[in-house]
Order: structure tokens, then sequence, then C-alpha cells
């Protein structure tokens, strides 16, 4: 099975291909920090006019660069949320009108689950061992404290209330991420 992701929840756009065998082919990111910057933060307006301006760049990058053609994908997937909602447009509408002009599948996908599952897709974990566990989800939007029990099953411990922790990671020279 060949699937084509797309990320577009905040202020980065990503397209990734994860070949038959489960390994990742090739996994593309485009960075907006350098836009934001000027403003202290992601501004919603400027994120989804960047993903417009490069999503099918990536995509197109992403086939060539993997030796797959649009013809050999078996579903089309993208996040669906959480995030900024005019990004995550962006991502889905794409991947969607994709996945019907191939009339292949499409998966929405939480991305927090992405978070929970990364492991296995960069072979730090076999997935047999991967659960259950107890996960930590600290991003620039999310703070998040799970105790999974299968890929599909998982009960929330505690989050922040207020903001997320990875606000507080800030690299030199770096805006703050959503």
């Amino acid at each position: 099975m060949n699937v084509l992701g797309i990320e577009t929840s905040c202020d980065e756009t990503s397209v990734a291909i994860v070949d038959e065998s489960g390994r990742v082919a090739v996994n593309l990111v485009s960075s907006q920090i350098a836009r934001h910057q000027p403003y202290g933060g992601v501004v919603p307006e400027i994120a989804s006019r960047a993903h417009l301006e490069i999503i099918d760049q990536l995509v197109s990058q992403a086939f060539d660069q993997s030796g797959l053609s649009p013809a050999d994908l078996s579903l089309v997937a993208a996040t669906r949320g959480p995030g900024l909602a005019s990004s995550l447009l962006i991502g889905l509408s794409y991947a969607k009108a994709l996945s019907v002009s191939l009339d292949k599948p499409f998966v929405g996908v939480n991305h927090l689950h992405g978070h929970l599952l990364s492991p296995i897709l960069s072979g730090q974990i076999a997935p047999e061992n991967l659960f259950p566990n107890v996960s930590l989800i600290v991003s620039g939007g999310h703070t998040i404290l799970l105790h999974a029990q299968s890929a599909g099953s998982h009960r929330k411990i505690g989050a922040t209330v207020d903001d997320a922790a990875g606000r507080g990671f800030r690299q030199s020279g770096q805006a703050p991420r959503a």
C-alpha cells in the first residue's frame, strides 16, 4: 500500500509518501518561520496562503523523489484536525480533490494520533512494542498526557488548560509557534 500524506495543520506544509513496505520513501517540509517572524507568532491568513502557494510543488517533488506516480497510490491522507481551520482547509481540499481525481480512497487523520504513532514510522519502535504506553505530546499547540492502549484506543490523563508547554520552547531567532 502506497500512501500520500499531507499535513497543513499550522504553519508548515508537509508531504510524505509511505511505500508498500511501510518505509517513509520521502518526507518534504516547507517551513514558514521567516514569514511569521515579524509578527511574533503564526498569522493564520499568511499560513493558509503559503500552504496554497507550495502544496502542489511539494506533491510533485514527492512523486519525483520517491519514483512513484499518482497511479501507484493506494490512498491519500491529510490532517483533518486539530489545527488552524484555514490551514487545514488547504491540505484537506487538495488531498480530497486528488483522491477523487485518482479514484483512490481518502482518509482524514487527527494529527495528534500521528504524533502517537510516529515512533513506528521512524523505525524507533516496532509496532508490537509500542502499546500500551503513557505518551506525552508537547507541541506548539498541545500538551496532553495520554494512556494509549492501542493505535485507536487512548484515554486522556491530563492536559494544560491555558496554553501549550511547547510554546515555551524557542530556537534562537524563531517566532513562537501556534
